[in-house]
């Protein structure tokens, strides 16, 4: 990732691609890529699951934003969250999925399978 010097504070809005692309970059620059089987990148998620799902083992019930974290804790959810995104798109990637495409259409069939209850609200 030749331009992984950016301050990521500095870029507003990432796309899937432009992760991809850079992902591609970063593994291929090292050699990695013969590494990257779908099995792989797999385990390396759920790794990468369970190392976000440890910082919150114990934390009980947990309110929105954070509010009562510390900046370290929340930066260590920031770099696993960023860790979890970043296999999921590997993985998508070698498996031919345009993860961007897929979750827009799961979107859909959900709200066709569970469509608004207007009684809901009220």
């Amino acid at each position: 990732m030749e331009n992984s010097h950016v301050c990521p504070n500095e870029v507003k809005d990432v796309s899937l691609q432009e992760l991809r692309d850079r992902l591609q970059e970063f593994a291929r620059a090292r050699g990695w890529d013969q590494y990257h089987s779908p099995r792989n990148l797999l385990l390396a998620l759920v790794g990468e699951v369970g190392e976000l799902s440890e910082i919150f083992q114990w934390k009980g019930e947990v309110a929105r934003g954070l509010p009562n974290w510390t900046s370290d804790e929340k930066q260590h959810v920031e770099e696993e969250l960023s860790d979890v995104l970043l296999y999921l798109l590997q993985l998508a990637d070698v498996c031919g999925v345009d993860l961007g495409q897929a979750a827009l259409t799961k979107i859909i069939k959900n709200a066709q399978k569970y469509p608004v209850n207007p009684t809901t609200f009220n």
